[in-house]
């Protein structure tokens, strides 16, 4: 099965996470960088979840999941360490057309969490098709140590620099090549190894 690999902008919409333990925690984790609003349904919690809940960050229900949960969710994850849990969660998404992760599932998953370098702006995602997770995380480990913090200021300095030239040229064919003349200033900048 082919994926479509897509950024999704989570901003203010709420996703439904259920689980609280170490497995919920790191998807937690990255919708709150994501800015997700978080709603989580768990009869317990770990101490960081327990953190980010008494920070604001994450929406408690302290109980067991319901159905009626999922109204509303742009996202749903499944991660509880109960299959028949994830499995009606999975379920119970696909009756009401809400996308679902059971973390560890690939059956029952509408999607995969990538392996994610994250340098600034710059993100790199990293799938195998649900096929080795472990094989993507290795990989990730690897683009971790080519790419470092200069290439988000690198990043963030060739955005700047687009910014101002959208605003003052037209679009003309002009204005594409020197887009592109500072696109390839910053592969440069990646095979030199990132060193300024």
């Amino acid at each position: 099965m082919s994926l479509l690999p897509v950024f999704l902008k989570l901003q203010g919409r709420v996703v439904l996470v259920v689980g609280g333990g170490e497995i919920a925690e790191a998807k937690v984790e990255s919708l709150l960088m994501a800015h997700a609003s978080v709603c989580l349904v768990s009869p317990r919690i770990n101490a960081r979840i327990a953190e980010w809940t008494h920070e604001g960050q994450v929406q408690w229900r302290q109980r067991a999941f319901e159905p009626h949960d999922i109204e509303g969710a742009a996202l749903v994850i499944a991660a509880t360490d109960r299959p028949e849990v994830n499995h009606l969660v999975f379920r119970e998404s696909q009756r009401r057309n809400v996308l679902c992760n059971v973390v560890d599932d690939p059956p029952h998953c509408d999607f995969y969490f990538p392996a994610v370098v994250r340098r600034g702006d710059l993100q790199i995602a990293i799938s195998t098709n649900g096929q080795s997770p472990a094989f993507a995380q290795q990989l990730r480990q690897q683009l971790e140590l080519q790419f470092t913090d200069d290439h988000a200021q690198k990043l963030a300095e060739i955005g700047e620099q687009r910014r101002a030239i959208l605003t003052a040229q037209p679009p003309s064919e002009e204005r594409k090549a020197i887009l592109h003349q500072l696109a390839r200033q910053a592969m440069e900048f990646t095979q030199k190894g990132g060193q300024r």
